[in-house]
């Protein structure tokens, strides 16, 4: 049985996992104890479904590979069309973990709020680097002239559309948005600098389910 499955909405999501958890060494950084994870078989979308799907059938979706995984994490998003809000929809998916055969101790949900892309930003060289600046210096500033980012604010409250504006602005011009930037920047960035709520749960779950006294 494998250590823990991450089911996930869309790509963007199963990029920035993929590229945190690949990390040689992660265990260290989130400070648990090592464990087993294959981004290429560990980590399932929810294909065609997005955020409605995994909200409405995650149960169905996951049960599947419930003989297959000790632990497992699902991730949505909270803004989509026609969403119950977070705390809904949180509520929804622990119900769906517990009907797909992964009770309390053993399941995860996380809702992201507003959206996936708010894990590519951080005040760090790697997200500006990866959305084409120079560094966070100079992009900071632009966001702020451009009404993205308000001062004081670590996080733009549109971070799909701010990313979008800073990579058609940034020194490669023109620069298509692509999923491997998820991966580039969560591969890249230290843990300690993202404060965003459900990722701060999800390392806190990772060291509870893998203490450092069973390693």
């Amino acid at each position: 049985m494998r250590d823990r499955l991450v089911y996930v909405a869309d790509g963007s999501m199963a990029e920035s996992v993929a590229g945190l958890l690949n990390r040689p060494g992660i265990h260290h950084a989130i400070g648990c104890a090592q464990f087993s994870f294959d981004s290429r078989s560990d980590i399932k979308i929810a294909a065609g479904q997005y955020d409605p799907g995994v909200y409405t059938r995650a149960d169905e979706l996951m049960r599947p590979f419930a003989d297959d995984y000790l632990n497992a994490v699902v991730i949505a998003d909270a803004e989509w069309t026609g969403s119950p809000g977070a705390i809904c929809i949180e509520q929804q998916l622990r119900s769906h973990l517990e009907n797909a055969g992964w009770p309390p101790e053993r399941g995860l949900a996380l809702v992201v709020s507003p959206e996936a892309d708010l894990w590519l930003w951080s005040n760090s060289p790697h997200t500006a680097s990866a959305l084409g600046w120079e560094s966070w210096d100079t992009l900071r500033p632009a966001l702020e002239d451009n009404g993205w980012l308000l001062a004081g604010d670590s996080k733009p409250a549109r971070p799909k559309e701010a990313a979008a504006w800073a990579l058609r602005n940034g020194r490669v011009r023109g620069k298509p948005p692509s999923r491997s930037l998820f991966r580039e920047v969560s591969a890249k960035v230290s843990v300690q600098r993202c404060q965003e709520p459900a990722f701060l749960r999800f390392l806190a779950q990772l060291r509870a389910w893998f203490p450092l006294e069973q390693a």
